[in-house]
């Protein structure tokens, strides 16, 4: 019997389905943030797997404005920092739960893996896996400034010389500087709201020190390396790769305490390939693949045994920005509740629009 036209359309459909899904399987949609996967370990990946990796890159606001935009549809995986999960997962349904067997838990540092398991927890369930981690603090000039904390960028011996971010970290690195814990009100709004609108009043004060508010790394770089800005709050590998340039600029913790972040993988509500999701985090916690990683985005990771195999310069730089004390100073940024970014929100406009 020959098949009706029917029958051979039917059949054409599910070839079409079928390669469909086919090709869904070799792509991994990955939303992340610049350098942190660079293009040996995606060669590598592909030779390993057959899978490639589409790559968007992004930053924390991103993720979550594209994510809600779409319901948690459009990637696989995405790498949001651990204090930006449970808050937007709460109001937006971004993330599907980890699935915990699917991860090679023996790949990660134990400590950190608990914490971010801890800090990404919602309603039971952990939503997401530490990555790579690192620290804000203060970048200076050392031949061009003295400076030990956040508000020595406001001293009037560099007016017009320093930089910070208009975003929420600046908010945070001043309140603890001013001796307060902006963590331990997250869950008192109105207290919360009070204290950063004394933050606010303290960086409008300060305005007239900030030569720009940066926006991009490039931009900040080359004004340190011109001498341009003496003094920044910036990220620690921003500072060691000024260092490797020149000796006299380095990253310094802050008296009051640096502002530790751990960027995460977290599996997007709507993705299509959870498969290759959890290939790609334990392929990327392998110490060899995870030292190429933090060679390249310049951080460390929660890789175990990652950090005996990265260059002896970044290490020595670490140390010699982090003795022991500065290191159990770290402030390390807690899950976000619902609300508190709507109060920074205000105030970083305020700030904006001060003369």
């Amino acid at each position: 019997m020959k098949p009706s036209r029917t029958m051979i359309a039917a059949g054409l459909v599910a070839m079409g389905l079928s390669a469909s899904v086919l090709a869904q399987d070799q792509k991994l949609r990955l939303i992340t943030w610049a350098d942190y996967v660079p293009a040996d370990v995606v060669a590598q990946f592909k030779k390993e797997t057959g899978i490639d990796v589409e790559i968007t890159l992004s930053n924390n606001e991103e993720m979550i404005s594209k994510l809600r935009a779409t319901g948690g549809a459009g990637f696989d995986l995405a790498q949001p920092s651990q204090d930006r999960i449970t808050g937007p997962q709460q109001e937006f349904a971004l993330y599907k739960p980890m699935d915990l067997t699917k991860i090679k838990s023996e790949l990660f540092l134990p400590s950190m893996l608990d914490a971010t398991k801890k800090n990404t927890t919602l309603a039971g369930k952990v939503y997401g896996l530490p990555h790579i981690w690192g620290t804000d603090g203060l970048v200076v000039n050392t031949k061009l400034a003295k400076m030990g904390d956040y508000p020595d960028l406001c001293k009037s011996d560099v007016k017009g010389k320093t930089a910070v971010r208009l975003k929420r970290p600046t908010l945070l690195a001043f309140a603890f500087a001013a001796g307060k814990d902006p963590f331990a009100l997250y869950k008192d709004p109105k207290a919360y709201g009070a204290l950063m609108d004394e933050v606010g009043k303290t960086m409008i004060a300060c305005k007239s020190n900030v030569k720009f508010y940066w926006d991009n790394k490039d931009q900040l770089l080359n004004g340190m390396r011109a001498g341009e800005i003496v003094g920044a709050m910036m990220w620690d590998t921003g500072g060691w790769k000024l260092n490797n340039e020149k000796s006299e600029i380095q990253f310094i913790a802050p008296k009051s305490g640096a502002l530790g972040w751990i960027d995460t993988f977290a599996i997007p509500a709507k993705g299509r390939n959870d498969a290759a999701a959890y290939a790609w985090i334990n392929f990327n916690m392998r110490p060899e693949i995870a030292a190429k990683v933090a060679g390249s985005a310049g951080n460390f990771t929660a890789s175990k045994g990652a950090d005996q195999l990265m260059d002896a310069k970044l290490k020595a730089q670490f140390a010699s920005s982090f003795p022991e004390s500065a290191l159990k100073n770290v402030k390390w940024y807690p899950a976000v509740p619902a609300g508190i970014e709507e109060i920074e929100g205000r105030v970083l406009d305020r700030i904006k629009a001060a003369n």
